[in-house]
């Protein structure tokens, strides 16, 4: 679903929201990746829980991110009416060393933890 009427109230909330570097980090690596925990957010970006938690609930009161609860975990993604300007914004960032290192985190940790899952079915043991 597209974003049909931005507002100029809706535009200035989402500027708001790009005006901390903590919060173009967190939404730079949500729209790489889809959903993602606080706790990856928080591996990622070396950031305290509560730093990473106040930024997502920020984002997530500006409408910008969505909030799915699946048993104890609280998965965190851009609201897909906004992904379009989203993705616009982030194509004049994509140079970014800081992004870049972001995204790099993720692909390690995501490949450990595949590693770590693989090891784990393979002694019979479930997650």
């Amino acid at each position: 679903m597209k974003l049909k009427n931005f507002s100029l109230p809706f535009g200035a909330q989402i500027f708001k929201s790009l005006s901390d570097e903590a919060r173009v980090r967190i939404l730079h690596l949500l729209l790489k990746n889809g959903e993602m925990t606080i706790s990856d957010l928080e591996h990622i970006l070396d950031y305290t829980q509560t730093k990473t938690s106040r930024h997502v609930t920020y984002l997530k009161n500006s409408n910008i991110v969505n909030a799915r609860k699946h048993d104890q975990w609280v998965f965190y993604s851009i609201r897909e009416e906004v992904e379009l300007v989203m993705v616009q914004i982030f194509n004049f960032l994509n140079k970014d060393t800081r992004l870049q290192k972001d995204q790099e985190t993720y692909e390690i940790l995501k490949s450990n933890r595949e590693l770590a899952e693989n090891r784990i079915s393979k002694q019979g043991w479930s997650i």
